[in-house]
C-alpha cells in the first residue's frame, strides 16, 4: 500500500517538477545555472516522499573552475539522489532520446543540457566538440555517466571514453563523484526506505595529457571509484 501512494505521489511530483522547471527554461532558456534548479525541483521534494536518506559527502559546491564530473548510473532515482549535489553551472550529457519525455525532455533542452544521437556518430561527434568548447570558454562543467547505461546496482561497468576525451582536449580535471550501491537495498514498502551515500573523490588533473593517456586516465579513474563504492557499502553494511 505505502509503495502503491508512494509511486502516485511521485507520478503528481514529476509532472509539477516538470511544469516548474519548463517554466524556468522558457524564462531564461539555456541558462547554464538551469541544471542545477531543476535537479533541486525534482530532487529535494522526492526525497521526501521516498524517505531515502541521502548523505552527501562532497565539496561540489565548492568548485568554482569549469571540470568533468563522472559518477556512477544506477537507475532512473539517480535523478533524485543525485539531483542535490549539481553544483552551479553544470550541466549535463544525455541521448537524444530524452526530449520526447513530456515535461521532463523539454526541461532538460531549455536547461542547456546536452542531447546527443548515439545512433549517429557524426553528430555525436559534433556535440562533444560542442561541449569541449564549452568547457575551455563558458566556465560551465559538464556531468556525465560514463558508463553510458544503467548497472541497476551490480559492479561498474567498463567506462566509455568521451568524457575523458573531452577533459584532455579541454585542459580540465576530472571530479569522480561515487554514489554506494542502494537499488538493490531500497525498500519501497517501508516508511524509511534506505540510506545512501554520495562521496566525492579529489580532482584527477588532465593538464599535460595526450590521447595515448586515456586509457590509462579511464582506467585510473574507475578503479578509484570502484574502491569508493565498496567503501561506502561497507559503511552501511556495519552502520
Amino acid at each position: 500500500m505505502l509503495f502503491l501512494l508512494r509511486m502516485i505521489l511521485m507520478g503528481v511530483h514529476f509532472i509539477i517538477a516538470g511544469i516548474a522547471g519548463l517554466l524556468l527554461g522558457i524564462c531564461r532558456p539555456f541558462n547554464p545555472d538551469n541544471s542545477r534548479l531543476c535537479a533541486r525541483f525534482y530532487s529535494l521534494p522526492a526525497l521526501r516522499i521516498l524517505r531515502l536518506d541521502v548523505k552527501p559527502d562532497v565539496k561540489l559546491l565548492e568548485h568554482d573552475k569549469a571540470c568533468v564530473i563522472v559518477a556512477n548510473h544506477q537507475s532512473n532515482y539517480d535523478l533524485y539522489v543525485l539531483g542535490r549535489v549539481v553544483p552551479p553551472r553544470t550541466v549535463s550529457i544525455g541521448k537524444k532520446s530524452l526530449k520526447w519525455v513530456p515535461f521532463f525532455g523539454q526541461l532538460y533542452w531549455l536547461a542547456g543540457n546536452v542531447l546527443i544521437d548515439r545512433g549517429n556518430a557524426r553528430k555525436a561527434r559534433e556535440a562533444m566538440l560542442t561541449t569541449t568548447e564549452t568547457l575551455r570558454n563558458k566556465d560551465t562543467s559538464i556531468w556525465v555517466f560514463p558508463e553510458g547505461t544503467r548497472n541497476l546496482g551490480e559492479e561498474l561497468l567498463q567506462f566509455k571514453r568521451g568524457a575523458f576525451q573531452m577533459a584532455i582536449a579541454a585542459g580540465v580535471p576530472i571530479i569522480p563523484v561515487c554514489v554506494s550501491n542502494y537499488v538493490k537495498q531500497m525498500r519501497l514498502n517501508r516508511w524509511n526506505s534506505g540510506k545512501v551515500i554520495i562521496r566525492a573523490l579529489p580532482a584527477i588533473p588532465t593538464a599535460g595529457l595526450s590521447l595515448d593517456d586515456l586509457p590509462m586516465l579511464i582506467e585510473e579513474c574507475r578503479q578509484k571509484m570502484l574502491d569508493c563504492i565498496n567503501a561506502m557499502d561497507r559503511e552501511l553494511a556495519q552502520a
